[in-house]
């Protein structure tokens, strides 16, 4: 609307004033122009939440291969107003896609004119009374693109799929299953990155979160503690949805100098290790990263390259304090849990096949006991049972550990309840380890661990990793609390909504 001059122009009547249609049309655009504007610059693309039923998107009852949309309204990135007054079946089928094939279910603002009129007394003067402002929801195969339309969910389709269903983990949905995920929101304050690029930045900050705590409490790094807080304030705005371009760089420029000051303090009170190579390693990605911004170009490259040597950074770091530090803070009487932590760590990613025999850093152990999840016999001879759970199914998966080598496997998970099993062939007196191949797509679980109805600590399991998803996650069942050949082992989740899987369990004892 606005003219060569870059002003807008209202409409102002008088007294003798002769319209025509364009005038009045004019004047129409005038208002949905700069309606567009403030939606655009004001409150950001995406689903407004809370207006009729948030444009949900369910499964159909009778479970089919179609899906229902509710109404609500939406903003797209062209500023335009897009209601949905009804409810709307999708119905997909298959042969029009080449699956498997990810589905994006995607609202359109259309307008389409209405009220059509001619004048039997002169032909000349017709035309259409109104503009239907519609919304028009479609289903593509392309990402969709946020200036023009508004993404409502995603279906990744499997060939032979006979449903959609709703996502049972809704953080990590399956196949044929509805993905919430990326479904953009709006509001009094909206963000305009794109939904890849959020995510991206909460794991990132999940992960250099877990970093600076263990720096933090476990190694008492005072200048870590100005990180974590930092990156605990940035998660808060990020599930308020408040950041995006317009004041993500000035956030990551507070904790580059935080950063930096925490380097300096490591330098100081670590000299020892601030000659390593890991250390060096982060120091020069942080110092890439201030270089960066020293050029003040502040685009979507940049911000690229925040996520990507943020990234490196918190692995350097992770490779330098996880263990090094630890070991070297802590005195000769714990040098023989430290050894056995390392051990646990290298069988956690192990990907090669667990013999009678397990021999790892010249530490050698033997296999008392093995239970194959989903299979009858074993599950039988071990009486594996799950009891009281909320929700519990089975799965398969096509996986990576984080050396690349792709293990399937078949396993089960769990909500609530408790699972239950016996041990057998065990000695008394030894330490026991046990190695649980699980999913680690998504973490932060935690689990009571009890044998012969004594508890003997929790099950952590803290991280996640969205590549290399198999780990062995170990357990160590002190000797003290083993005192029978036969042990009956109970495993209750702790965290809240968040289901435990278990595809295969190895017991071993170190060999004397």
């Amino acid at each position: 609307m606005a003219d060569k001059e870059k002003n807008f122009k209202r409409i102002n009547f008088f007294r003798g004033f002769l319209t025509t249609e364009k005038d009045w049309n004019d004047a129409e655009h005038y208002h949905v122009e700069k309606r567009k504007l403030h939606n655009r610059m004001l409150h950001g693309p995406g689903i407004v939440p809370h207006f009729a039923d948030g444009l949900a998107v369910n499964q159909r009852a009778r479970g089919e291969l179609a899906l229902e949309i509710l109404p609500g309204y939406g903003v797209d990135g062209q500023g335009n107003d897009i209601f949905l007054w009804e409810p709307e079946i999708i119905t997909i089928n298959p042969a029009d896609f080449k699956l498997p094939q990810t589905l994006y279910v995607v609202l359109k603002y259309v307008e389409e004119f209405t009220d059509f009129i001619a004048y039997k007394q002169n032909l000349d003067y017709k035309g259409h009374r109104r503009i239907a402002e519609k919304a028009k929801v479609e289903l593509q195969i392309v990402e969709p693109d946020i200036k023009s339309e508004v993404e409502l969910a995603r279906v990744y389709l499997e060939k032979g799929a006979k449903r959609i269903t709703a996502a049972k983990n809704p953080l990590e949905p399956r196949s044929n299953e509805i993905d919430l995920r990326y479904r953009p929101i709006a509001g009094i304050v909206g963000s305009t990155l794109d939904q890849n690029t959020l995510w991206q930045l909460r794991d990132l900050t999940q992960f250099c979160r877990e970093t600076y705590s263990y720096l933090a409490h476990d190694v008492e790094i005072l200048r870590a503690f100005d990180v974590l807080h930092s990156f605990v304030n940035f998660e808060m705005s990020l599930l308020m949805n408040m950041i995006d371009m317009r004041n993500i760089f000035l956030l990551y420029e507070l904790i580059f100098e935080l950063q930096w000051e925490m380097i300096i303090d490591v330098e100081t009170s670590l000299p020892e290790f601030a000659s390593k190579k890991e250390f060096l390693n982060y120091k020069k990605n942080i110092e890439i990263l201030r270089g960066m911004f020293l050029e003040r170009n502040f685009n979507r490259e940049l911000l690229i390259n925040i996520i990507g040597y943020q990234t490196k950074a918190c692995e350097a770091l992770q490779g330098l304090f996880a263990h090094k530090l630890r070991k070297a803070r802590k005195g000769k009487e714990d040098v023989a849990v430290t050894a056995l932590d390392d051990i646990l760590e290298k069988v956690k990613v192990r990907s090669t096949d667990f013999g009678k025999e397990l021999v790892v850093d010249n530490q050698k152990f033997t296999l008392v006991d093995f239970i194959d999840l989903l299979d009858k016999n074993s599950e039988d001879a071990h009486r594996f049972q799950v009891n009281n759970a909320r929700d519990s199914y089975r799965t398969r998966q096509r996986l990576k550990y984080p050396d690349g080598v792709v293990v399937e496997d078949v396993g089960l998970a769990y909500e609530g309840g408790y699972a239950e099993w016996q041990v057998r062939n065990v000695t008394p007196g030894v330490d026991l380890i046990m190695l649980v191949r699980m999913d680690y797509v998504h973490g932060d679980a935690e689990a009571e661990i009890q044998v012969n109805n004594r508890r003997v600590g929790n099950m952590r399991i803290p991280g996640e990793d969205r590549q290399f998803r198999w780990r062995n996650w170990p357990f160590v069942i002190k000797g003290e609390f083993i005192e029978d050949k036969i042990l009956h082992i109970k495993q209750i989740p702790l965290t809240a909504d968040r289901d435990l899987n278990m595809f295969k369990i190895w017991f071993y004892q170190p060999v004397k």
